[in-house]
């Protein structure tokens, strides 16, 4: 297959699509210009994120000239969707400090040399906006019967949608009339939760400068319950290694759902189909294998082929209750303190492995910690320098995924 939709639609990626046919056809054709836009609301972008950035690097690939949006601007609004309440206002300078951070982590993933594609953010020019022209020359091709019809406004109606945030539809599709005078651009793609947005700027195009406009929109990773994937009880996935280690995004990606396994493989790694659906069939113990390579061939990506086999490992070494080597999480605690004796919840808190006193207490008598593989009987059970394993640590493990290793210095 040489037309890059049917690829993206083989791997997984397409949800929706304003003009089927037509995009198909225009990408087989033309070397497209197309966005996808990222709000700038923390300082490193997610496990969420990831969908979109393999499709934008797919896409590249492919010939077409992406331009990455940076939200410096939507970001002052918050973009209602999903959300039960109204996002907390930022800075300016928070957001241009998370604005600049995106654009170095995507510059990892997307080649920027030779005018390959573009980084833009819609500060430039949503800030000096003269809100009267803006409302005259764009408002008016915005029905409001239709835009509370939109998912993303429905889900806040009960609580209350606030007038701030219903213009965060008209910002959006703002963005896209600018990109096409600007660039070129005739393409919006993003998750799956973007649909009315990409919608509203599709038809402003079509309206007001009667030329073609299209919209696509990827599958959201879910789990089987139906919530967004990309979580774990400390938060969300981070793609910086300063928020999530190596190991912590390897081990995630290695305890996905089984019925989740060949989605990933298809949406988040390099792998061809034929590999792909090879891994995707297998079933029992063997899916283990399919897992471990999911979670390295993502882990390479994000962080590089060396970390992806440190974290592998370091993995394997755990499973097998074997050395302690590669990229566990490791505190290092004073041989005085430990010579002194520490109690278990007092180094689960320590670690993070327990938020709080209590739940450090509840995880011990429920039966699910243990230290170098030994089950904790107690939460008053204390530990010393003299239960260091062989490698001179102690291996705290909470159930299947949680663990941490305490080294004395």
């Amino acid at each position: 297959m040489s037309n890059i939709y049917d690829i993206l639609a083989e791997r997984g990626f397409i949800e929706q699509t304003t003009h089927e046919q037509e995009i198909k056809d225009l990408l087989a054709k033309e070397k497209v210009t197309f966005y996808i836009g990222f709000d700038a609301t923390a300082d490193s972008l997610t496990a969420g994120h990831f969908l979109t950035v393999m499709a934008m690097t797919h896409m590249q690939r492919a010939g077409h000239k992406p331009i990455v949006l940076i939200g410096g601007g939507t970001t002052m609004i918050g973009d209602p969707t999903g959300k039960s309440d109204m996002r907390k206002m930022m800075t300016i300078e928070t957001i241009e400090y998370n604005a600049q951070c995106f654009k170095n982590q995507l510059s990892k993933f997307i080649d920027f040399e030779d005018g390959k594609a573009i980084m833009a953010n819609n500060a430039d020019w949503l800030l000096d906006l003269n809100y009267v022209e803006f409302i005259r020359d764009i408002g008016v091709h915005f029905s409001v019967n239709k835009m509370l019809t939109a998912d993303c406004y429905k889900s806040r109606m009960e609580k209350g949608l606030t007038f701030l945030e219903f213009n965060y539809m008209l910002m959006q599709s703002y963005d896209f009339l600018k990109l096409n005078k600007d660039y070129g651009c005739v393409l919006q793609m993003g998750g799956n939760d973007q649909w009315s947005n990409i919608l509203g700027g599709v038809d402003l195009i079509r309206r007001k400068e009667q030329k073609p406009a299209y919209g696509l929109t990827f599958t959201l990773l879910t789990t089987s319950e139906g919530k967004k994937m990309g979580k774990t009880e400390k938060g969300a996935v981070w793609l910086d290694p300063a928020k999530t280690s190596p190991y912590e995004f390897f081990q995630y990606w290695r305890n996905v759902e089984d019925s989740k396994v060949g989605e990933c493989l298809g949406l988040l790694t390099f792998l061809p189909m034929d590999e792909v659906n090879r891994l995707r069939a297998l079933e029992g113990a063997d899916i283990n294998k399919a897992k471990e390579v999911l979670a390295f061939e993502i882990t390479k990506i994000v962080h590089g082929e060396d970390e992806a086999n440190k974290a592998m490992e370091a993995a394997r070494a755990l499973f097998a209750g074997a050395g302690m080597g590669g990229s566990i999480p490791t505190s290092e605690f004073e041989k005085s303190r430990l010579d002194e004796g520490i109690d278990i919840v007092t180094l689960m808190v320590e670690t993070k492995l327990a938020p709080t006193r209590s739940e450090g207490r509840r995880l011990v008598q429920q039966g699910g910690v243990t230290v170098n593989d030994v089950k904790v009987e107690s939460p008053d059970q204390k530990y010393t320098t003299s239960d260091l394993n062989d490698e001179g640590a102690l291996m705290i493990k909470k159930g299947k995924k949680g663990f941490h290793q305490i080294k004395a210095i």
